[in-house]
């Protein structure tokens, strides 16, 4: 048994197909069927359900599986271990932002990162924060940039920055006239939110849900969509500070207000396995983030 091998099995178990699972281990499938089928002979019990068209692991498969996860990502640290240890500034950091923060912050942190750390490589992605969470956990992200508080799961956690919500609504509305817009002013309005497991979608109806608002059945995908609806006149919604700003304060037929004080913000933090081999790294991109703060 060796890592190849449990990297094929992870492989198929993801991706249920064995052709799917070789080409993303880079191998022809003959040779990742053929490994499996030792793997089962040396551990002598059945891995993997071989059957017409469909690929089920085994109960036993499904344990496998979940250890073989923790075994691979021991391996990788220890290679991200020897490499920080060589040049901890350098090389890929695979780095997870939500959706509705990723678009409105790189642009103005990444180039520089860039500058201050150019053997850094970001590789950068965007999730909603229970997979967010789940592939930092897994080790497929070293460093998730989220909203808290959030399920974090025992990962480390530190805050970054604190970033307002303002209030979007239609150019012609009565609250436009306002310089500054109170949650009681948003009693009877209909409000447009994102999806269902967006944690923006929660943070809104919790600012807004005891004040009597209306939600509306539409739900939007992203922020982008959210604030054409808005502007179109289908009701009013919460946009980030940062959502709002630069190139994205001009939308024709939008009003954006600020809160009166006490104004109503969201929490923005990052989370990071505490086993990571990228402490430095990650502590150094932190850094930039909290001086990327609106």
């Amino acid at each position: 048994m060796n890592l190849r091998d449990l990297q094929y099995l992870v492989a198929l178990a993801e991706t249920r197909h064995f052709g799917r699972a070789a080409e993303r281990c880079h191998v022809s499938q003959p040779t990742l069927s053929a490994q499996l089928r030792k793997l089962e002979e040396f551990l002598g019990v059945a891995l993997v359900e071989r059957r017409p068209r469909q690929v089920a692991l085994t109960v036993t498969g499904e344990a496998v599986v979940q250890r073989a996860r923790r075994m691979l990502q021991d391996a990788e640290d220890i290679r991200g271990l020897a490499r920080a240890s060589q040049d901890p500034l350098s090389g890929p950091l695979k780095v997870g932002l939500i959706p509705t923060l990723g678009p409105y912050l790189l642009p103005r942190v990444a180039p520089k990162i860039a500058r201050a750390l150019p053997k850094l490589s970001l590789l950068l992605h965007e999730y909603q924060t229970a997979p967010l969470v789940e592939r930092t956990l897994d080790g497929e992200l070293d460093l998730a940039i989220l909203a808290l508080p959030a399920e974090t799961r025992g990962l480390a956690t530190r805050t970054l920055f604190s970033e307002p919500f303002l209030v979007a609504m239609p150019g012609r509305h009565r609250l436009a006239a306002k310089q500054q817009v109170r949650a009681t002013d948003l009693e009877g309005e209909k409000l447009l939110l994102l999806e269902e497991g967006h944690c923006l979608r929660d943070q809104a109806l919790e600012v807004c849900g005891h004040v009597g608002t209306e939600e509306q059945a539409f739900r939007a995908t992203s922020l982008e969509t959210l604030r054409q609806m808005v502007a179109s006149g289908l009701g009013l919604t919460l946009l980030p500070e940062l959502a709002a700003a630069g190139p994205f304060a001009a939308t024709r037929g939008l009003a954006v207000r600020p809160f009166a004080a006490p104004a109503q913000h969201r929490v923005i933090g990052a989370a990071w396995r505490r086993s990571t081999s990228r402490g430095e790294a990650i502590a150094e991109v932190c850094e930039h983030l909290v001086r990327a703060a609106p």
